[in-house]
């Protein structure tokens, strides 16, 4: 299961814009992220394995600065230096057209409440009854998709339907701006989620990283 290259390349600007960073830089065969966290100082994507992975791979000494792959892990693995390590897995997901499921209303005491970012990213939020934050998500609208990015229930509020309510409010927002098509890379938890709103797996997500010294 090939990813499109250009589905990538759009999605990787939309999370570029979702989390607030400088665009991405396209080079060595995949695209550089200056994420500039302390826990994640900079990512490179890229839409497939070749050896141009291996080659980034062994130009990084540190930690903290991640390989994102499109392809499964056992093809990416053996490819890395000994001391790469392979994290959880992620999925690359597509949305064509409408979310299944119907309408996802909120239980009661929680509303939504959202705030335009920077270039026309909008952070979505779902607030319980004391006005803390229950449920989360951005979405931004990169190219010819919207992407979907940083959806998370609380741990204290989950099981009450907050994770449907956001993404169906996210897909109100996409299609308040003509987009019927959409992107999102997901957690094994979400990638469930999602396909019972009719996400489909696009690629498999591979991350590694060099492991801090502890």
């Amino acid at each position: 299961m090939k990813a499109d290259p250009a589905i990538v390349g759009t999605w990787v600007k939309g999370w570029a814009l979702t989390r607030q960073v400088a665009a991405p830089v396209f080079e060595n065969g995949g695209y550089r992220i200056e994420v500039g966290l302390p826990d994640q100082k900079r990512r490179h994507v890229f839409a497939a394995y070749s050896d141009q992975v291996r080659q980034q791979a062994e130009t990084i000494s540190e930690p903290f600065v991640f390989l994102k792959v499109c392809a499964p892990p056992e093809l990416v693995r053996p490819h890395l230096p000994a001391h790469w390590r392979i994290e959880a897995p992620g999925y690359m997901m597509l949305l064509s057209g409408e979310m299944s499921g119907g309408s996802a209303g909120l239980a009661d005491g929680y509303s939504f409440s959202s705030q335009e970012l920077d270039a026309g990213v909008t952070l979505l939020n779902i607030l319980d009854s004391a006005g803390e934050v229950a449920a989360t998500g951005r979405i931004a609208f990169p190219g010819e998709l919207a992407v979907y990015d940083r959806i998370r229930t609380h741990d204290n509020h989950r099981r009450r339907g907050l994770g449907r309510a956001i993404m169906k409010q996210l897909e109100t927002l996409s299609h308040e701006n003509g987009f019927r098509h959409a992107a999102l890379v997901a957690t094994p938890d979400g990638r469930a989620l999602y396909e019972t709103l009719g996400w489909k797996l696009h690629s498999l997500y591979t991350t590694a990283l060099i492991p801090p010294v502890t």
